[in-house]
């Protein structure tokens, strides 16, 4: 999703400000897109850290304390020189946009968000006063003035990559931010509640997957688990994997190779899972894949499997290096399978296919 609803652990009462890396000249802390959210009292996510971040909280509380008559969807738009203004060493220039979220902009958003499951572009017009919009066709495009619609009608079809931009203001016109919808997350299911499995769900909730924990017994988990975990306690695993929605990803390690083995086979004999890794060594691999064949699962399906997880050249088996190593493969993972996807939708595929030939 877009980030557009305030973080849970916010007040669901006071205002608070969401903060946007609205565009990036040179070299800077974070991308375009970045985001946080600042109330009077709190903090979320982060824009780089350092004296940029230090001032655009300030700027968000100032934003807090001086809006006596409720301005609706009150914006500002802040250009920052990071060397000479700021003395960061990036040297590069950043534009931030800030956007007042009161009781009446957070129930506009959740309706917004809703509106936007299935994709498509957000709008935020820089001046106040209009709440954001969201476009999903290039029809709905066509109402736009001739500069902005022509980047988000090709945004929309495919011609361009769907990114966050800043439409600059010009004769006279007002500017917006444009916000690409996220796809809904992946889920990702781990199976094991060890030292491993704790590990790697410590590390993988901060990385926009759903994820979902899967062991033997409700004991076996810890009493309290990030944001966004779902505690699955299942005498059967394999049945939860056989179960689990298509392109979810997998990660198997639990205390038994007899239930690794069990999970392992649910997996892949099913055609839609979009990542199975098992912990262990090559043996291990080389063992499984001999059992898996002989109970039936197809060659093809078996090079689906990857073992061992996690990105090579890494010595390190304490459970935080494996799960370091994880996490990167997993976003390698699932950065490659968007681009993919991407390629197909605007015919890249078939192009290079061309080209090769």
């Amino acid at each position: 999703m877009t980030g557009l609803c305030l973080p849970g652990a916010f007040d669901s009462h006071r205002p608070a400000v969401r903060i946007v890396v609205a565009a990036v000249e040179g070299s800077a802390p974070r991308e375009t897109g970045a985001a946080m959210w600042v109330s009077e009292t709190e903090a979320d996510g982060t824009i780089g850290g350092g004296r940029l971040e230090f001032e655009a909280i300030a700027h968000a509380r100032a934003m807090l304390k001086s809006d006596p008559e409720n301005t609706a969807w009150r914006r500002d738009l802040r250009s920052w020189p990071l060397g000479p203004s700021l003395g960061q060493c990036c040297g590069g220039a950043v534009r931030v946009l800030f956007e007042l979220y009161g009781e009446a902009e957070r129930l506009a958003a959740k309706a917004l968000a809703e509106t936007a499951a299935s994709g498509g572009l957000v709008l935020h017009p820089l001046a106040s006063g209009d709440p954001p919009v969201v476009l999903q066709s290039r029809q709905q495009a066509r109402a736009l003035d001739l500069p902005l619609a022509r980047i988000v009608s090709d945004m929309l079809s495919g011609a361009s990559p769907p990114l966050p931009a800043l439409a600059a203001v010009k004769d006279g016109r007002r500017g917006c931010y444009i916000e690409p919808v996220k796809p809904r997350r992946i889920p990702l299911f781990v199976y094991g509640a060890g030292h491993v499995g704790r590990a790697i769900v410590k590390l993988a909730a901060d990385l926009d997957f759903d994820i979902w924990w899967v062991d033997t017994h409700a004991d076996r988990f810890p009493d309290v688990v990030p944001e966004g975990v779902t505690r699955t306690p299942a005498a059967q695993p394999e049945k939860i994997a056989a179960a689990a929605p298509a392109g979810a990803f997998h990660l198997v390690l639990t205390y038994s190779h007899a239930l690794d083995l069990a999970i392992c086979q649910a997996l892949l004999a099913t055609a839609d899972c979009g990542f199975a890794g098992l912990i262990g060594s090559q043996t291990k691999r080389t063992r499984f894949l001999r059992r898996l064949e002989a109970s039936g699962i197809a060659s093809q399906a078996l090079t689906r499997l990857t073992c061992p997880i996690g990105i090579g050249n890494l010595r390190g088996k304490e459970p935080a290096t494996i799960a370091v190593a994880v996490a990167a493969q997993l976003i390698a993972v699932r950065e490659q399978q968007q681009q993919q996807k991407y390629n197909r939708q605007t015919g890249l595929d078939g192009k290079d296919k061309r080209i090769s030939a």
